[in-house]
């Protein structure tokens, strides 16, 4: 089976603008960074665990009656003496979306702000989200990128149904011996399957110990690069003790890091070759950002997602199962593919509203190159070249002047004209849902695969099953088609 490649918009920027109104008046910056030291460790404990990230940013944007403002975001203070938490809070889709303007956004270094993992964590490269646009390294690596994702879809969507299958057969085992089944794990495996075959060209049953420990491997060096930055808030004081204090060193992960790496270095050979031969890119650079691709950007993306997609659809109770297992079985033709989903605006919509409502990375930065005016809805800032640029996408995904009722849940949000019109406000990837990822831009490069990944998915189990029930990650009770 082969499906053609998504495409996206034929708009290739990604800028985005809430409005063509007059620029509003300018105000003074509002906010403070407190006294050094002081200022930083309050916001810290407060960010992390007397609020949590949303209250933190609610309780300022009130405080200050702006969606723009001074604050400090951790990790800082006491062993990240070399990470700078001042920022520039943005939390509105207009001031957000200076981030997506190239001339003044710069992105060298700051996508976890202030803070850069170890290098080991990336074999010693600085792979593409740490990279800026005017970098020589992003063109190459992005181009490389898009030409792997453009080569997969040939087998993408057999690949996928095909694990899909694998993984619901032992959903469907354990519901049906035990009366219930946890899906998140059999989902991750799927996916862990479909993005080695599809970006490297291998099956990953070629190595039995990457087939068993690899989706492992990915998840704990994910989790402790990023533990610093992570807020959970849930066993305080020991969280803010042990967690956000101090960065975990590399070495904890480089053994199983070395051995996922070994297998996209030798079994991805014809592969990492072409980023070599093609793209300019040493075979290092190719392996871990390769590495980097498939773990961080779309296996980890993946289950951010997919989860809290299904939960959605098994927790509603108004019926939207029924509705869209209709428009599953009625459009598309017989056989599900990238283009078939195209034909399901109702499960899209879900997808998108999954994403605004939750969206993956809920933080983006970027440095200001130049002085700018950046204007939210309301006024205009004077923003200073080298101030760090900070989007909270959890509110500014929640913006009440672009979305109606922002705080509730509608699956239905993007569907007609109306919902199309939307869509240049959906900023979960980046940039716009209506741009296109080039290498002149940041935008992620698998943005149109993951929302048609998705779609396909729900679709399918759609078509699988006449009903579902479950919750959180449990399924309960499944029912197949007859």
């Amino acid at each position: 089976m082969t499906s053609q490649p998504p495409q996206g918009s034929t708009h290739s920027g990604s800028s985005t603008t809430t409005d063509q109104s007059p620029v509003p008046p300018l105000r003074s910056l509002p906010g403070s960074y407190g006294w050094p030291v002081v200022g930083p460790f309050l916001d810290r404990l407060h960010f992390s665990w007397f609020q949590g990230p949303e209250a933190f940013f609610r309780a300022r944007m009130e405080k200050y009656k702006s969606t723009v403002f001074r604050t400090n975001v951790p990790p800082c203070f006491p062993f990240f003496a070399g990470v700078n938490p001042n920022v520039v809070a943005m939390l509105d889709v207009k001031s957000y979306s200076h981030m997506f303007d190239p001339e003044i956004a710069d992105k060298r270094d700051t996508f976890l702000g202030d803070f850069m993992p170890s290098l080991g964590y990336s074999g010693g490269q600085r792979t593409v989200p740490y990279l800026d646009t005017e970098e020589t390294k992003h063109t190459q690596i992005k181009r490389f990128g898009l030409d792997i994702l453009k080569r997969s879809s040939k087998v993408w969507i057999s690949e996928l149904e095909a694990n899909l299958d694998e993984a619901w057969a032992k959903v469907e085992a354990d519901v049906s011996s035990k009366g219930r089944a946890k899906f998140v794990n059999p989902l991750k495996l799927c996916m862990f399957k479909l993005l080695i075959k599809c970006f490297l060209g291998v099956d990953v049953s070629e190595s039995p110990e990457i087939a068993e420990s690899g989706v492992s491997i990915v998840d704990i060096w994910f989790i402790l690069m990023l533990l610093p930055t992570i807020s959970q808030n849930v066993f305080q004081p020991l969280e803010g003790i042990f967690i956000h204090t101090f960065a975990y060193p590399s070495f904890l992960v480089r053994r199983g890091y070395n051995k996922l790496a070994d297998f996209i270095r030798t079994r991805g050979h014809e592969v990492v070759q072409r980023g070599v031969t093609e793209y300019g890119l040493s075979e290092e650079e190719a392996v871990h950002n390769l590495f980097f691709m498939i773990g961080f950007n779309a296996f980890e993306g993946f289950n951010l997602l997919l989860p809290d997609l299904l939960n959605q659809l098994l927790s509603d109770q108004t019926g939207l199962q029924d509705r869209l297992r209709v428009e599953a079985r009625q459009m598309g033709g017989p056989v599900l593919t990238f283009d078939s989903v195209k034909q399901m605006p109702h499960i899209r919509s879900l997808v998108y509203e999954t994403l605004r409502f939750n969206p993956r990375v809920p933080l983006q930065y970027a440095r200001a190159r130049k002085d700018f005016r950046l204007s939210s809805h309301e006024a205009s800032f004077d923003i200073k070249k080298g101030e760090l640029l900070c989007g909270y996408q959890v509110l500014v995904a929640r913006d009440p002047v672009v979305f109606d009722d922002p705080e509730s849940f509608k699956p239905d949000r993007f569907v007609g004209e109306k919902g199309t019109e939307l869509l240049k406000y959906l900023i979960w990837s980046n940039g716009p849902e209506t741009g296109t990822p080039t290498e002149s831009n940041k935008q992620c490069m698998g943005k149109e695969y993951v929302v048609l990944t998705a779609s396909v998915i729900v679709a399918y189990l759609l078509r699988r099953y006449d009903s579902m029930a479950g919750d959180g990650s449990t399924i309960t009770a499944l029912e197949k088609v007859k």
